[in-house]
């Protein structure tokens, strides 16, 4: 990686707000093997803005698990995925999504990735109403919000801001117990029926795969679940949520989404890089 690249640092209100110091760090190492315009967004409609004027530089995102997700769902409206890669420092309380994608934990390693790492081309889950999903898709939603409320990426925003305050001044309560929620869904994978309205649906995952998305049905405990593998993935029935990555979403009747091979990129740590275009070879 050049050190004469030109850096678009984007660092996440909340990141700022839950952890100064790694921010910091992410920073410094980023501005010391790179020219890097930093912007510091307040809110959802600056970040919007500060990606949308990013010119030729390479836009790097500084926060966690929605902030990576914001910035996705933002360039791919811009129809730039195809086209470009996106670095990624990952701060904040939720960063699970960012370090299953590959990218290294602590920013110091996550800040060298970005700078001398290899962009690996991931796929993406793409809804009709242009929403993204870059690991798993869950029905029914595993956790949510209160019943009639809808999250939506903007919606996150101030309760992002409040829940990371509040970490950082007490302890959480142990989460209650779950419960087994059904649905009575159709799921269609590619057009085959994988089950219909006459069944109780206890879970449906899809997950991008290699080239192909994973979908498992399941029925019940005593039930082996249906598996299919297909580009497009329809959900209809009655009123539903679903969680795609860290975000509630619903309540819907229909839903489809199609898979997008190879779709966007993402820097990561060169040997991982290699590694991956390697098994892709392979396969």
């Amino acid at each position: 990686m050049s050190a004469h690249d030109q850096l678009l640092v984007v660092i996440d209100p909340v990141a700022r707000r839950s952890d100064g110091e790694s921010v910091r760090i992410a920073k410094d190492v980023l501005c010391g093997g790179a020219e890097a315009k930093i912007c510091l967004p307040e809110g959802p409609e600056e970040f919007a803005r500060a990606l949308a004027r990013r010119g030729s530089r390479r836009p790097v995102v500084v926060g966690d698990d929605r902030a990576l997700l914001r910035a996705v769902a933002l360039l791919h409206r811009d129809r730039w995925l195809g086209d470009g890669a996106l670095g990624l420092v990952p701060v904040g309380a939720s960063v699970e999504l960012a370090h299953s994608l590959g990218v290294p934990e602590g920013p110091v390693a996550a800040a060298r990735a970005v700078l001398d790492g290899a962009v690996r081309r991931l796929d993406l889950l793409v809804d009709e109403s242009d929403g993204v999903v870059l690991g798993d898709l869950s029905i029914p939603a595993a956790r949510g919000p209160a019943r009639g409320a809808t999250t939506s990426v903007t919606g996150v925003w101030v309760w992002d801001t409040c829940r990371s305050l509040v970490r950082t001044l007490v302890r959480p309560a142990a989460p209650p117990a779950q419960v087994v929620r059904t649905h009575r869904l159709r799921v269609e994978a590619d057009g085959v029926l994988l089950t219909d309205l006459d069944r109780v649906v206890e879970a449906v995952t899809v997950r991008a795969g290699d080239g192909r998305a994973e979908v498992t049905v399941r029925h019940g405990a005593d039930t082996e679940p249906v598996k299919a593998r297909a580009l497009t993935v329809t959900v209809s029935g009655a009123d539903f949520r679903y969680r795609a990555d860290a975000l509630i979403t619903g309540p819907v009747r229909t839903r489809t989404w199609t898979l997008r091979p190879e779709a966007w990129g993402l820097t990561l740590p060169a040997v991982a890089g290699a590694e991956a275009a390697a098994a892709g070879a392979g396969s």
